[in-house]
């Protein structure tokens, strides 16, 4: 009865002074704190679910500023730097913000490069040489395959549009992964085998995806 007398008097306060009032009433059990705590869970999960569809949306505009496909990128990155591709992506510049395709070169003489594709005309932006610890890995990965990084770009490219391409040199079974996005806004992971540039789901991935999803459940 009380709770309810606390709540008409600020209720009719806020009418007559025209503005807004909050109240916190209590009882004698735990109502009030198990709200409270419901009330903070579904805050917790709402920004999180806020920023999942900002980065969705972000996702969508680099796709969508993107006139220039991964395996054009990867043709232009190749005409002003030779060497080999191993991974090429859609991405913001960390310095502008612009999005532009960030093609990693590694050249007969083992430098990496760094080669900046402008997402609209393919024109080369600018390119800097980089310091990777992992040339012999990459290289022994590529030792005797048949798919350079262009051909799995196209290969993948009836699943989805790519957004990312790069050799998985890691572990037992080495190949291309690509990351495609769908119109849609689905986003799916891909291997493309090194030799015959065959195109399969990446399990690992929807895995890890799936167990991400539980753990947001809980």
């Amino acid at each position: 009865m009380k709770r309810n007398i606390v709540i008409a008097a600020v209720t009719a306060a806020a009418l007559i002074g025209g503005g807004t009032a909050t109240a916190i009433a209590t009882t004698g059990d735990d109502q009030g704190s198990a709200r409270q705590a419901a009330n903070a869970k579904l805050s917790d999960d709402g920004t999180r679910d806020d920023q999942d569809d900002r980065d969705d949306r972000d996702d969508d505009a680099k796709v969508s500023s993107s006139d220039v496909t991964a395996p054009e990128a990867i043709a232009s990155a190749l005409k002003h730097t030779s060497g080999t591709v191993v991974s090429a992506e859609l991405d913001d510049e960390d310095d502008t913000g612009k999005v532009v395709w960030n093609v990693d070169v590694l050249s007969g003489d083992n430098t990496w490069h760094s080669v900046s594709v402008d997402p609209s005309s393919g024109k080369v932006l600018g390119a800097q040489a980089d310091d990777e610890d992992d040339t012999a890995q990459v290289r022994a990965a590529l030792k005797g395959s048949s798919v350079t990084a262009e051909e799995a770009a196209k290969a993948a490219a009836g699943k989805g549009v790519v957004t990312s391409v790069g050799l998985d040199e890691d572990g037992k079974d080495k190949s291309w992964e690509a990351e495609t996005r769908t119109s849609g806004g689905a986003e799916q992971d891909w291997k493309i085998d090194l030799d015959s540039g065959k195109v399969t789901a990446d399990r690992a991935d929807a895995q890890d995806d799936d167990a991400d999803d539980a753990d947001d459940q809980d």
